[in-house]
Formats: C-alpha cells, sequence, structure tokens
C-alpha cells in the first residue's frame, strides 16, 4: 500500500510537470547520483552537487594499531564474502577488525571461527567508530553495488586514514587510487588482497597517504565549506526569484536514508 501510495505520487506530479515547473535546483551528493538524474530526465544544469561532510571535526587520528578495519551494515551488497575470501588469503599477517551488524552476522560469526586474525566488535557508535578509524592502518570499502556517495570514507579521511574502495559507484570519486587510498576489481578477493598487501608495504606510503587523505578533508568534507557551499545554493536559488513570481525551491537529491 505504501508503495503504491508514492507511486501514484509520482505519476501525478510528473504528469503535472512539478519536477519541471516548482524545483529550479537540485542537490546531489556525488557526480554519479547527478548523472543518473540526468539519465532519468532531468536538466543537468539545474542540479548542484555538494557531498556530504563531517562535523564537528574528530582530530587526525594517532593510528598506533596494527590493523585493517571494515564498518558498515552486514548485509548483501557490502562485500562481506569478496572481503573474507581476501583475508583467508592473506592470513595472520594481517589482523582484520570488523564494525557493525545487520543479516550477515552468522557469516561474520562463521569468519572469526574460521580465521582468528579477524575481530567482530559488533555495533559501535559513532565516536567509537571514529576511534578506530583513527587507530586503523586503513580502511575497507569493499561495496558490491553502487554507494551514492560514501559517508564512512569522509569520516576515515577526517582521521587521516587512507582507504580501500571496490572501484564502482561514487567510491571511485572519493578515492584517487595512489593518493589518498587505492581501488580493487569489486568482485575479485585476488585483487583486494594483492592491493592491501601494497597499501601496507610501506609505512612511509602509507602515512602519506592519510596526510593526504587528511587534506581532502579539509578542503572538501568540513562542515564550514559545505555550510558555505549550501549558502551558495539559496543564494543562486534566491537570486532567481527576483526575476520571477513563481515558488522556488531547492530539492535534495540523495539516497533513502539521506546520507
Amino acid at each position: 500500500i505504501s508503495s503504491a501510495s508514492v507511486a501514484a505520487m509520482l505519476a501525478v506530479h510528473r504528469a503535472l510537470g512539478t519536477w519541471d515547473k516548482m524545483i529550479d535546483l537540485y542537490i546531489a551528493d556525488s557526480s554519479l547520483c547527478r548523472d543518473k538524474f540526468v539519465q532519468a530526465g532531468f536538466t543537468a544544469e539545474r542540479i548542484a552537487i555538494k557531498p556530504g561532510f563531517v562535523y564537528p571535526d574528530p582530530g587526525q587520528g594517532a593510528h598506533r594499531g596494527d590493523y585493517c578495519l571494515f564498518v558498515g551494515r552486514l548485509s548483501e551488497g557490502k562485500g562481506l564474502d569478496v572481503l573474507f575470501d581476501a583475508w583467508r588469503k592473506l592470513g595472520p599477517s594481517f589482523p582484520l577488525k570488523v564494525v557493525g551488524d545487520g543479516s550477515l552476522s552468522p557469516l561474520v560469526e562463521a569468519a572469526v571461527r574460521e580465521m582468528p586474525w579477524i575481530e567482530w566488535l559488533g555495533f559501535k557508535s559513532s565516536p567509537e567508530v571514529l576511534q578506530l578509524m583513527g587507530e586503523a592502518r586503513v580502511l575497507l570499502v569493499p561495496s558490491q553495488w553502487y554507494e551514492t556517495f560514501g559517508l564512512v570514507v569522509v569520516e576515515s579521511f577526517a582521521k587521516g586514514t587512507p582507504v580501500i574502495v571496490s572501484n564502482g559507484g561514487a567510491l571511485v570519486e572519493l578515492v584517487q587510487h595512489g593518493r589518498n587510498g587505492f581501488h580493487f576489481d569489486a568482485h575479485s578477493a585476488d585483487s583486494l588482497a594483492r592491493t592491501v598487501q601494497a597499501a601496507l608495504a610501506s609505512d612511509d606510503g602509507l602515512a602519506e597517504l592519510g596526510r593526504n587523505a587528511r587534506a581532502d578533508f579539509l578542503q572538501t568534507y568540513t562542515g564550514a565549506v559545505n555550510a558555505d557551499a549550501l549558502v551558495g545554493f539559496y543564494k543562486r536559488v534566491i537570486g532567481r526569484s527576483t526575476e520571477s513570481v513563481e515558488a522556488k525551491t531547492v530539492g535534495l537529491l540523495s539516497d533513502p536514508n539521506g546520507r
């Protein structure tokens, strides 16, 4: 019933032309999201991009922990099978901590029993997650589906922790291969294992990646930077309103969780 109600609402407003006539500016959180809406028929010039952000700034991490970190919902599409297959290849020399809960908890429990070098911490609060990120050597985001953004990546950048991501969706917009992290073939455990080995091969190289990640956070993903961008978008719409008596609205294009 709920789905039918939403479908009816969309159909009515599409017929009325609401999305074209009443909305002056849409805000997407990534180029991927923007491009998908353009493919669906939205006007490219009316979609601005403003990424997510982290506020307040949690500060640079100390990175004293000898472990890699996964943080996310334990569900289909998050790449847990590829992650654990890669860790079977990597072995005890690469400790892994897993943070999160969800329907695939039994898969994680089985992996922990099989591979003692994997530790499952369960659900953690945001401050606890940030603390773990700040001590980790690298964050892993092995998603198998298209992410429209990746707030966990920005959180890791805020702590100065490089990120290894699958090569699909908006994640590759955030992580620049070889600069603040690495990409790997989303469906290949071998590719992930090789990428982890390469990333952790040099402490100096890893530290450089972390410094770049922190610099990117300060330049693009702080609350102040995003507030300025949002004010600029509203000024853009207000400026247009002096030329027309029509109602002006700013719409947000994001994923269902509003990330």
